[in-house]
């Protein structure tokens, strides 16, 4: 296969992580340096090499765009344990058909990986997308995250714990800001008190974790009038993580002016991911698509 070839697999939403693969082998210094590890010499505080120690991005790629595509990296939930699959590569693919580049982050995974881990990684991933945007064709202004459960709460962490970057930082990626410019939280864990989810608090944070951090990272309350715009989606019901997380993010945000977005359906079992077959939870990625476009990212 040739590079033209292997160019033209990530236009059509083959994950670039299979080009540079077959590119590796064929052809690797004209293809560049397309890879999906977020630190190609180790994550910091990684604690071995196998691949649950090495964080990486898959990036998916719409047909080509007249101009640059807004992106959204994808955090699947699993409790802060696991990866759920129906979270990842197929809303990712579902992003491709509505011009948005979609980013599947592998973040680092407790219980042998606690915080800054996870956050570390999605940090990284929008710094990557961001340092990397005129590359993949992609609006540095136009960058957003997108979680379901404690993804939603890693996207919700890394919306109000960014940072601009450090501009004297060796490597070029950790000099530009970590800071979405959107998010999109669907059944998201937020806090990590009464309405937490207990597993996820444990997998992220360990046993019997200090109270400040448990403050630290309840993101109800870390909400100020510089955290991006929102966009939650939760059903009433949910048996996994209650619908107050939704409902207190979305209160702050009120609070300090940032601009939101929240749909509660009457039932919707966690984990429903893009909505599947059902009449009333399949309408939700319609509504956040004319949301993206109200606020000028489509």
């Amino acid at each position: 296969m040739t590079t033209s070839a292997v160019c033209v697999l990530a236009v059509l939403g083959v994950p670039i992580a299979m080009c540079d693969a077959v590119a590796a082998d064929e052809d690797a210094a004209k293809m560049g340096s397309l890879t999906t590890a977020l630190w190609p010499g180790g994550a910091p505080g990684a604690l071995g090499s196998g691949p649950e120690d090495v964080p990486t991005i898959t990036v998916f790629i719409p047909e080509l765009r007249a101009e640059k595509m807004p992106a959204v990296v994808v955090c699947p939930g699993g409790g802060y344990a696991g990866l759920a699959p129906h979270e990842a590569e197929p809303v990712a693919r579902w992003l491709n058909t509505i011009g948005v580049a979609g980013l599947v982050l592998k973040y680092r995974l407790g219980p042998k990986y606690h915080h800054p881990c996870e956050l570390n990684d999605a940090s990284r991933a929008i710094r990557t997308v961001r340092a990397r945007a005129n590359e993949w064709g992609i609006d540095p202004a136009k960058i957003g995250i997108l979680g379901f459960s404690a993804g939603g709460h890693l996207a919700s962490t890394a919306g109000t714990h960014y940072d601009a970057g450090d501009p004297n930082a060796e490597d070029p990626i950790e000099r530009v800001s970590s800071r979405p410019d959107f998010m999109v939280l669907v059944y998201p864990v937020i806090s990590l008190k009464e309405f937490g989810h207990l597993g996820s608090r444990n997998n992220l944070l360990g046993e019997n974790p200090p109270q400040e951090l448990i403050d630290l990272l309840s993101n109800e309350t870390q909400v100020t009038p510089d955290t991006p715009p929102a966009f939650l989606v939760h059903g009433v019901d949910d048996a996994g993580v209650p619908v107050e997380n939704s409902l207190m993010f979305a209160s702050a945000l009120r609070a300090a002016g940032v601009p939101f977005e929240l749909h509660l359906f009457e039932h919707g079992p966690h984990g429903f991911g893009l909505g599947g077959d059902d009449p009333a939870l399949s309408v939700w990625p319609k509504l956040c698509v004319e949301w993206l476009r109200v606020r000028g990212v489509l």
